[in-house]
């Protein structure tokens, strides 16, 4: 299994950790420490050995920020985690703060007194992350102090998870569809270009793509733990701990990359200070600390992390490769919801029994590296947790009468899939019905639209809600999210969300999830992944227009839809789409699945 099901949070704990903290706080005199939910990568998914956050407060999601001070503690987190973290967290000792109430730097400077001190790890925290908060907090001449030992390391001390030690290997050409020495050669034109003498790169994902390898450092995404930095004229640095290289992976980068220790990277960064470089940094994903190395936030470049636009737009190869994940994955799905469907109502399974026998399927495939994600698998009021992780404790039965809400991922060589399909256990209630079709019809919309060069996420996430805020309900998360080519999951710069700035380009792959929950009862969830197309003028139009491709095959629960609510347009749209996937995946399966298959796509 690439998923365990221990109980990772023990809210119990809190009271004394929070105390000892404390006791550290005094001993340097700060009045707040702050404890993010990250590492010195900045990314959404990090290391055991990183997980400061959950050691702390028992949270476990993947996005969330502790305050502690002297008599106060509170956990900020985002709408896809209030649910959960009430239930994870002892709310006797530390406040749960929805970020959409309350934000944290409203908290401290409402909080602490004027001139107090504020201890945080700057290689914890983005440099615009810092920059806020100093701009909020200097009213009341509230000083951010660097702390230079992250004081939860010297509480969690011999218990801490030892680093991640695994192999980094190629990922061959056939899958990345592109050498890393041609993506270095345009990094390094436009560095020539700006003016400036390198960039810094410390995100594993860009360096992950840019050097065409793959580690597992990080729990279903294959990346390792690395910095980079590309001179405009000098060959790049790779820092990276060099005993977890293959002989594979040294052959792929040997002549492309000049390899160096990991921990030699501050070294080098000082180096460049010294010699006066011009050298730029993403202030949105480097921390702090990288530019206190650099001589500080005034001398620093800013600019944006030069991989992340050409890793979002996928070439041929990675779009091939996409489309032939979605199909396998499509085959395991269907394999799966099939053998659900024959033994659901026996009241015998749980979560953890379909998450292991979903798993199963996707390995019988032999091309299965990992699983992207942790399945989210909510049966009835579990469902509700938008981000929820079954585990020993949690377990919940399948029961007659109620939904059960799966959202999995595969990592294969050649993409990332992502895909939430929500069915009823026995008779759904006519409520369940009317939400799910109003999900559905917010899926539809999405996955319909076309829309002008310069459009961006934000303004096509209300095409998702618009059914269901007619009705009076909403979902409180993005509507859609990149995702990258056997990388992770989660990937920038583009989202549809009311946050999504950045603009959709041809390439992109990007999910398509509205949703509708109903805290203690059940929640909703239909996920596909989508490709953004080529621009073209429709019939009549005067105005060249994008639109999507839908990748993701796999049936959706056609007992849920309620057909009064639905246009014909709608109504085609649904048949069309199981026309395809049963015509796709039919001849891809045994007989007994393919007539399932068959039965479940058949017209509204």
């Amino acid at each position: 299994m690439f998923q365990i099901f221990d109980v990772v949070s023990d809210p119990s704990l809190s009271a004394e950790r929070v105390a000892s903290l404390r006791a550290l706080m005094a001993r340097q005199k700060l009045d707040g420490y702050i404890v993010p939910r990250t590492d010195e990568h900045q990314g959404e998914y990090i290391p055991a050995d990183a997980e400061r956050l959950s050691w702390l407060t028992g949270f476990s999601g993947s996005a969330g920020t502790a305050i502690i001070t002297g008599q106060n503690a509170a956990l900020f987190v985002d709408g896809r985690y209030t649910v959960q973290a009430r239930a994870e967290v002892d709310e006797t000792v530390i406040d749960v703060v929805a970020m959409a109430t309350q934000k944290a730097e409203d908290w401290l400077f409402e909080t602490l007194p004027e001139g107090a001190r504020v201890g945080f790890d700057p290689k914890l925290f983005t440099v615009a992350q810092i920059e806020r908060l100093q701009v909020r907090l200097g009213g009341k001449d509230i000083l951010l102090k660097p702390v230079r030992k992250n004081l939860i390391d010297a509480l969690w001390g011999k218990d801490r998870p030892p680093p991640p030690s695994g192999a980094i290997v190629a990922h061959a050409l056939q899958y990345s569809g592109q050498p890393s020495a041609e993506k270095l050669s345009a990094m390094m034109e436009d560095l020539r270009s700006e003016g400036h003498d390198g960039v810094v790169l410390t995100s594993r994902e860009s360096i992950a793509w840019l050097t065409n390898l793959r580690g597992s450092d990080v729990a279903h995404t294959p990346v390792f733990s690395a910095y980079a930095i590309v001179h405009q004229r000098a060959k790049p640095e790779l820092f990276v701990h060099t005993g977890k290289l293959t002989a594979e992976a040294r052959a792929a980068i040997k002549g492309v990359f000049k390899v160096a220790a990991y921990d030699k990277f501050w070294e080098r960064l000082k180096a460049l200070k010294e010699a006066g470089k011009t050298v730029r940094i993403d202030a949105g994903t480097a921390s702090y600390e990288v530019a206190r190395h650099l001589g500080g936030a005034k001398r620093i470049v800013r600019g944006a992390d030069p991989c992340v636009a050409p890793r979002a737009i996928k070439n041929p190869i990675e779009i091939a490769g996409a489309r032939a994940a979605q199909q396998r994955d499509g085959v395991a799905m269907v394999r799966f919801l099939s053998w659900l469907d024959q033994n659901a109502g026996s009241g015998r399974l749980d979560e953890i029994t379909a998450v292991t026998q979903l798993e199963a399927f996707r390995k019988e495939t032999n091309q299965l590296k990992e699983v992207s994600f942790d399945t989210i698998a909510g049966s009835g009021a579990n469902g509700a947790i938008v981000h929820y992780r079954v585990n020993s404790k949690t377990n919940r039965r399948l029961k007659p009468g109620e939904l059960f809400l799966l959202d999995s991922g595969a990592q294969y060589a050649d993409g990332t899939t992502d895909i939430t399909r929500t069915v009823a256990i026995g008779k759904p209630t006519q409520d369940m019905r009317r939400c799910f079709t109003l999900v559905l019809k917010g899926h539809i919309a999405v996955a319909t639209a076309r829309f002008p060069k310069g459009t961006r996420g934000r303004d096509l996430d209300p095409f998702a809600r618009r059914a269901l805020w007619q009705a009076g309900l909403d979902y409180d998360h993005g509507t859609g999210h990149g995702v990258g080519s056997y990388l992770s999951v989660h990937e920038g710069p583009v989202s549809i969300s009311r946050m999504g700035a950045a603009v959709l380009k041809p390439g992109m792959i990007i999910s398509n999830e509205p949703g509708c929950y109903r805290e203690g009862h059940f929640g909703i969830r239909i996920e596909n992944l989508v490709l953004v197309d080529e621009p073209a003028t429709p019939e009549g139009g005067d105005r060249e227009m994008m639109s999507f491709e839908t990748l993701t095959l796999a049936p959706i629960a056609r007992n849920l839809i309620d057909t009064a609510l639905l246009t014909e347009d709608e109504r085609e749209w649904i048949d069309g789409y199981h026309a395809r996937v049963s015509a796709t995946l039919g001849p891809l399966l045994d007989k007994p699945t393919k007539a399932w298959l068959k039965e479940v796509c058949a017209p509204l």
